[in-house]
């Protein structure tokens, strides 16, 4: 018979459904019992959903099974209310709220850039938490060269530009490295961004999460309050089934989806005028009423979106009356509108 640790060490192979990590850095493990009649798992799971929950179920049982040779039982400690997440050690922020997508290449850092830049537009006062530890390209697209500099008791002083206050993995790293690390350092470097760094008073701090549903993810949603999520995708179906993962990971930490955006929706021929639909169209719309969540609109594709960020200077900033950059501002005039009314309404339920 398997001890309790050796089980406990092969429950690592089990992944929280849609997540990198396992149940057991997930902190879901909280007891092995071993015993002549059998053995007993108790899970505490972070979210209520009655399919994660059977999955989870169904996976443990499947990993312990050929280490045991009497009957397994799993016993789930259901939360009496939503699961609560840290405080965020973030004084003077109003709202976090994170842009998200579930697979890379739909240019999801090309939007948070310009939906921050948007967002101060209008009079917000915004700051941006590059979390794509892996690749990232928020200090490129806004031209920005300096390190980061810091108080007399240590603390990362954002650096500041376009009226934006930035902080990045970019900043650390030397030219042309990138960062090759796991898991437990990936955490390390985020806390440190969200516990150390003197951001001031903000609106809104807008986190580019890195694609998918990993490590990184993880983190943010856990250790900050965040108050909502925004989903960037393209049209096409092999990136609206990823949408799925994003609303899923949102759902089950209990952070509300602001909306979803559609990028590179469609192309204008500069020369002709004809519209073409590269990556079909509509998709991100239909996703968004399958789910029941907001659809915020369709940035086309353009190629003044890619050069003017590629210089350093975003569409936003480069030329605000450029049609692209009105659909910006009448995103962010409805992601202000939506944390306003999620405001009012916990207001009045307290």
């Amino acid at each position: 018979m398997a001890t309790p640790q050796e089980l406990l060490e092969a429950l690592k192979q089990v992944k929280y459904p849609g997540f990198n990590r396992d149940i057991v850095a997930f902190g879901m493990v909280k007891d092995i019992a071993v015993g002549g009649a059998g053995v007993t798992v108790q899970l505490a799971p972070s979210t209520d959903n009655a399919e994660v929950v059977a999955q989870i179920r169904q996976d443990v049982i499947a990993t312990l099974a050929p280490l045991v040779r009497v009957p397994i039982e799993v016993v789930i400690q259901r939360p009496a209310t939503a699961p609560t997440r840290a405080t965020p050690e973030m004084p003077g922020i109003q709202h976090v709220i994170a842009v998200a997508s579930g697979k890379g290449g739909v240019g999801k850092s090309t939007v948070a850039v310009n939906l921050a830049l948007a967002l101060a537009a209008i009079g917000q006062r915004i700051g941006v938490l590059d979390a794509d530890v892996y690749g990232p390209s928020v200090p490129l697209m806004l031209g920005i060269n300096e390190r980061p500099r810091s108080t007399e008791d240590k603390r990362l002083l954002p650096v500041t530009k376009y009226d934006l206050k930035v902080m990045s993995m970019g900043f650390l790293l030397p030219d042309g490295h990138a960062a090759v690390w796991r898991g437990p350092m990936i955490d390390k470097l985020l806390t440190e961004f969200i516990k150390n760094v003197e951001w001031g008073e903000l609106d809104i701090l807008v986190v580019d999460l890195p694609p998918g549903t990993g490590d990184a993810q993880l983190t943010m949603v856990q250790k900050t309050l965040l108050s909502g999520g925004v989903i960037v995708t393209t049209p096409q179906d092999v990136a609206l089934l990823d949408v799925r993962r994003g609303v899923k990971m949102f759902e089950d930490v209990h952070v509300p989806v602001l909306g979803v955006i559609e990028n590179m929706s469609y192309h204008i021929c500069s020369h002709c005028g004809h519209r073409a639909e590269i990556f079909s169209h509509g998709g991100g719309a239909r996703m968004a009423e399958q789910f029941n969540v907001p659809f915020l609109g369709e940035i086309p594709l353009v190629k003044e979106i890619r050069t003017d960020g590629d210089k350093g200077t975003p569409l936003v900033v480069a030329d605000p009356s450029h049609p692209q950059s009105q659909a910006f501002l009448r995103i962010a005039e409805q992601v202000v509108a939506r944390l306003e009314e999620k405001s009012r309404r916990r207001l009045t339920i307290h």
